[in-house]
């Protein structure tokens, strides 16, 4: 049974639980998003009644009822994310970047679908899962690194590849997703889907690229901060529905117009942060909400499936690392404390998982359980590893 209460309620006791619980979980020396995580648990509809409580504050309708606060919670992210992309900085560390990308989220996908596959799970159920493995969650990577003031030649690279290797999972996935709908098909009927999949791709960087130079070109004729905040979630929010209409990924519509601010204005930091003071409680929101929906009851119904997905995705990352390391000369031991901050894995892995259900709807509630659980198990620990990391990297100074 669910406490009745109406949606401005819910969403407040969501922002007042998530601020508590991230102080608390600070006091006891893990990251914020941690706190916000654990909020939402207690709030959710899964969490107290599997404990025996009769009653939970927020309802299964609820949580899945809110999707546009996810929604501006990714687009946000993807702004962010695109705006840590200046071109003059990747003509140095790009390569390495753009690689070691490359590598640790094939590698992940790689050794997901293997290990799947070598377990006796369908092809097709492997593959989804394995592309959905390669994605990292920048939310919370992202929320470290401010939070801590992290700051170094393992954090750059951290936010470089975290932004990169989800556009590689969203491509692995509209590739795969092309191939198991024409499993049996004839060769050109799957190479014309996949071509149409890389179109929609283009469409989504022209128009974020357009919003962008539009977004710039007003926001001249707007000096006072309160303004440009206004303006730049009015593009965001923009840009995510018309996004959403013509069927095109609106994280790729949001990260092409951060990435075009950082690289086209003069004025790109003062930009870029105009949204913060609108992200604050959105992230808290988004985080929140994530920890509600997700079902503590999955872990007993996925078994040893769950293991093998969460083990083989870490392996994958750490060897496609240091491989990507290797090819590129990176130091190694950048690579030793890079790895371990990929750990997170929510964010665009939600959205796959919703997704994946429209393509194989007969493995739909297996893919849910096994990634949720995945994302479970890797959001709450991800941060703190994250943190732990880039503290012996030495890119977090003793007081944050």
């Amino acid at each position: 049974m669910n406490i009745s209460l109406n949606v401005l309620t819910n969403l407040g006791i969501m922002i007042l639980t998530g601020i508590f619980m991230g102080r608390l979980m600070k006091f006891l020396g893990f990251p914020n998003v941690t706190g916000y995580l654990l909020g939402g648990m207690l709030l959710g509809p899964y969490l107290l009644p599997a404990l025996g409580s009769p009653v939970s504050v927020l309802s299964e309708g609820f949580v899945n009822g809110i999707s546009v606060i996810t929604d501006v919670a990714l687009g946000l992210i993807a702004f962010a994310v695109g705006g840590q992309l200046h071109f003059s900085y990747m003509k140095k560390a790009g390569r390495a970047s753009v690689i070691l990308a490359l590598f640790e989220s094939a590698a992940a996908s790689v050794c997901v679908t293997l290990a799947l596959i070598l377990t006796g799970n369908d092809l097709r159920m492997a593959l989804i899962l394995g592309a959905i493995a390669a994605a990292t969650a920048p939310a919370a990577t992202i929320l470290v690194v401010q939070q801590y003031h992290a700051r170094g030649p393992v954090t750059e690279l951290l936010l470089e590849v975290v932004a990169l290797d989800d556009i590689t999972a969203l491509l692995l996935y509209s590739v795969f997703a092309a191939v198991i709908r024409h499993f049996g098909a004839e060769g050109k009927q799957i190479l014309s889907t996949i071509l149409r999949e890389v179109l929609k791709f283009a469409e989504g960087f022209v128009l974020g690229l357009l919003l962008a130079v539009i977004m710039l070109f007003v926001l001249r004729f707007f000096r006072r901060k309160s303004n440009r905040m206004a303006l730049v979630c009015g593009f965001l929010f923009l840009g995510i529905g018309i996004a959403q209409r013509l069927g095109l990924n609106s994280l790729i519509v949001c990260m092409v117009m951060g990435t075009a601010v950082a690289n086209l204005s003069a004025e790109a930091g003062e930009i870029l942060e105009a949204a913060d003071p609108i992200a604050a409680p959105v992230f808290v929101l988004f985080f929140v909400a994530s920890g509600a929906g997700l079902p503590i009851t999955l872990l007993r119904s996925v078994g040893g499936i769950g293991i093998v997905y969460i083990l083989s995705r870490i392996a994958g990352k750490t060897l496609g690392t240091m491989l990507g390391g290797a090819v590129t000369g990176t130091d190694r031991r950048q690579c030793l404390y890079l790895s371990p901050c990929l750990l997170p894995h929510a964010g665009i892995a939600i959205g796959l998982t919703l997704a994946a259900g429209s393509i194989l709807p007969e493995h739909a509630s297996d893919i849910r359980a096994i990634v949720l659980t995945g994302i479970l198990i890797c959001e709450l620990i991800g941060p703190a590893v994250t943190r732990i990391s880039l503290k012996r990297a030495g890119e977090i100074s003793p007081s944050p």
